[in-house]
Formats: C-alpha cells, structure tokens, sequence
C-alpha cells in the first residue's frame, strides 16, 4: 500500500540554441501531469554540433535554467545526438545471464565499433525473441566515445545535478511520437508515420513504422532561414529577428505574405524532397501521416503548407497533448514554446518508461 512511484526526473536537452527541461509527473487516474519546464538560451559557440565547447558557460546556463524552472529535482536524464552514437541490433542466445550477455556484446561490439573498446562507453538491452532466429534473442547494442558521455555527465554535476540516464536524441523523440501516434485516426501495426524535427540549422527526419525507425536522414533548413529573412527585409538584428518570429507579433502587417508564406512554402519542398530520398532508397512510396515539432514548428500555418507541397496528411506534435499542465506554467508561454520540448519531454518519460 505504500509502495512508491519512480524517483521525480528532469529531461534536459542539450541543443545547439537552448537548454530546455522538462519534469513530469502522474495524477491519480494515471495520465501526466506536466509539472515544469524551461528554456534558457545559449551564445552562439558554446554547443557545436553537440559538443560542448564552453564548458563553464553551459554550465551556468544550465543553472540558471534549473532556477528558472522552479524544480527542486536532481535526478536528470540526458540525451547524445544520433551522430555521436553507434547502435546496432545483434542476435543471441536466449536465457543468457547478465554477466554472460555483458560478455558476448563486448564480443559483438568489438567487430562493430571502428575504434577501441577501452575508448567506447558501451550499454545494451534485450528488445525481445528473436524474429528470424528460432532460440535466439534480439539485443539492442548502443556505444559512444567515453568523452561525449562524460561531457555531458560532468556538466550536469557542475550544475549540482545527478545524472542517471544517458538517452540517445533521436529515441527520446521517438517515445512522444508513440504517444501522438496513438492517438491518430486509423491507428494500426504496420502504419507509416514521418517525424520532422524542425530544428534551428537543420530538420531532422525519422519514419517509424511499429515504433522502429525504418529510416532517418537530416535535411539542411531550419527555423534560422526564416530568421535571416525577416532581418533582410525589416532591416533587424538577428537577436530582434529571432524575439519577434518567435512572439509572432511585432511585425509589418505584409509579413505573413511577403516573408513567412514564402518560406513555409520552401521548407514544404525541402520536406517533400526528404521524403522523396526516402521513396527512392527503400520499397515504400508513400506515408500515412506526417508529424511535425521541434522549435520551429509553431509556426501558423505549418501543417497546412507541409500537406499542400508533399501530398500527404500532417500535423504539428505538441508533447503536452493529453496532459494536465501545472498552474504555475503560463498557457501563453506554453503556447509559443510547447513543440520546442520534444526531445526533453521524451527524456522525462524515461521516469515512467524504459
């Protein structure tokens, strides 16, 4: 009767832009309650290509981010981008003890990994029986370079937090996508779903179908390009730019048509083309739906301008869908900044989902 729930965890997201946070929790009927969450800005530099090349600032910043966030939490969960980690699914023999799977994965990984053992943080986990091989298990193996992993680890630490996951971006996107998924018209196996992660430099693609991904490829537009167009036109800094695409008001009344329909439109094309190579490189030739998040998805109009250049259904992913939002989070804020979580919220679902 007295049996606790799983510890309270943060989902922080190390971007090239911002550090977000995300803290869920559960209400007594069983579904989420969204508790905090938070984004601070990072200069321009200190997080390349998801390294952390300014320790000390990212640091603070992340402090000031857990201030901001009013969380009393220390337990987080992080992320490494997809690049930064190898996976790949092996197959061995079912009813293998622990020490005896620890064993046999070094064996595999070492004919994997392209650089020594000694250098590479290693973890994995058995997914299930094997689907082609009678008496065999499946076994998910992911390795990382030992500094990506303590780069992160130690920078939560200096930010007085305890780092107890290490997730990988593109899963933890992944996990919010079941829940959108699931929610969808016609939901059934085998259905064909494309994630676009709209981020500031680039957008990342994942198509899953089953809650594997079939296919990913990252396609170079961003939420930046629209940025860099609204300071041409309007004679802004890019700081001012950036405040005003993002409050959405502030600007001349042709913006809508002569700025942001023109770059919806662009950004449709350059999805439709992502889905293209994905037609031509493997036997499928179309998806059953389109979800579309990360920051630069709030946008008015997004999904509208996606399904008239691609052809196919799509809609914006807000993580907090179905979820009950604390008091303390501003409806408004939330409005703005919501699609912007993806990838923190899907690290703050770890507390409740392996």
């Amino acid at each position: 009767m007295l049996r606790r729930g799983p510890a309270p965890l943060l989902g922080i997201d190390i971007s090239s832009t911002t550090l977000k946070l995300v803290e869920l929790d559960r209400a007594r009927d069983g579904g989420y309650v969204l508790q905090h969450c938070a984004i601070e800005p990072l200069e321009r530099g200190w997080v390349a290509e998801g390294n952390i090349e300014k320790f000390d600032e990212v640091a603070e910043a992340l402090r000031r981010l857990v201030r901001k966030a009013g969380t009393r939490t220390k337990n987080v969960a992080l992320a490494l981008p997809g690049s930064a980690v190898i996976t790949r699914k092996v197959h061995l023999p079912a009813g293998l003890s622990e020490d005896e799977l620890e064993v046999q994965v070094e064996a595999e990984a070492a004919q994997l990994i392209p650089f020594p053992l000694a250098e590479v943080a290693l973890d994995f986990c058995v997914v299930g029986p094997s689907s082609t091989a009678q008496g065999y298990d499946e076994v998910l193996v992911a390795a990382s370079r030992k500094e990506r992993v303590s780069d992160r680890q130690g920078l939560a630490e200096a930010a007085g937090l305890n780092p107890v996951i290490m997730d990988i971006e593109p899963y933890a996107s992944r996990l919010v996508a079941r829940r959108a998924i699931e929610r969808l018209p016609k939901v059934g196996s085998r259905r064909l779903v494309a994630l676009f992660e709209i981020g500031s430099q680039s957008t990342a693609l994942q198509v899953i179908q089953d809650d594997d991904m079939v296919y990913e490829r990252d396609q170079p537009i961003g939420g930046a390009m629209l940025t860099q167009a609204i300071a041409r036109q309007y004679g802004l800094s890019p700081e001012e730019a950036e405040q005003k695409k993002k409050l959405g008001a502030g600007l001349p009344a042709d913006y809508p048509q002569t700025v942001l329909q023109p770059y919806l439109e662009t950004l449709g094309q350059e999805l439709g083309r992502a889905l293209q190579f994905f037609f031509t490189s493997t036997p499928h030739n179309r998806v059953d739906h389109i979800l579309l998040s990360g920051g630069g998805a709030s946008l008015p109009g997004l999904a509208e301008a996606v399904t008239a250049q691609t052809g196919f259904s799509a809609s914006v992913l807000n993580p907090f869908d179905g979820m009950t939002v604390a008091p303390s989070i501003p409806a408004a804020r939330l409005a703005v900044e919501a699609t912007s979580y993806l990838i923190a919220t899907g690290l703050a679902l770890r507390r409740f989902v392996p």
